[in-house]
C-alpha cells in the first residue's frame, strides 16, 4: 500500500476543519479499539483471497461477518489521500518539488510563497493543508 499520512496529522487536519464525506477508496484507521495500526479502506464491496485445494481463488463478498459490525464516522480518523490534500488546497498549491530528504509543497499565501516539507508527498501536502486552514 502506498504512503499514508500519519493519525495525529490526520487528526490534527479535522481539528482545524477538515470534513469527510466517506467515499470508496478514502482510508481511515479506527483509533482506541486495539486496531490503531490498521488501515481500512472504504468499498462497495469486500474481495478476499481463499486458498482452496483446487487453487487460490478471489472471492467477491457483498459483507464480511466481522465483530465490529458498524462504527459511527466520528469515532474514525480519515487518512486524506495525496490528490484528496491537493484539491483541498485548491489555489493556494503551486507545486511539488522532491528533496534530497522528502517534498516540500509550496503554496501562495498573502504574505507570499510557503513551503511545507516532509519524508513523503503526502505528509508535505498534509502540512501546507494544515497551515493554510490554521491561518
Amino acid at each position: 500500500m502506498c504512503a499514508v499520512i500519519t493519525p495525529e496529522l490526520a487528526q490534527r487536519l479535522h481539528g482545524v476543519g477538515l470534513s469527510w464525506e466517506p467515499a470508496p477508496g478514502d482510508r481511515f484507521v479506527v483509533p482506541n479499539r486495539d486496531m490503531d495500526d490498521e488501515v481500512f479502506v472504504v468499498s462497495d464491496m469486500v474481495v478476499d483471497v481463499h486458498d482452496l485445494p483446487g487453487g487460490r481463488v478471489i472471492g467477491f463478498n457483498g459483507t464480511v461477518e466481522w465483530a465490529l459490525d458498524s462504527i459511527a464516522a466520528a469515532e474514525v480518523v480519515w487518512l486524506p489521500r495525496e490528490d484528496q490534500l491537493r484539491t483541498a488546497l485548491g489555489n493556494a498549491f503551486v507545486r511539488l518539488e522532491a528533496v534530497p530528504l522528502g517534498w516540500v509543497v509550496v503554496t501562495q499565501a498573502e504574505a507570499g510563497e510557503q513551503r511545507h516539507a516532509d519524508v513523503d508527498a503526502e505528509r508535505a501536502y498534509a502540512r501546507a493543508l494544515l497551515h493554510a486552514l490554521a491561518g
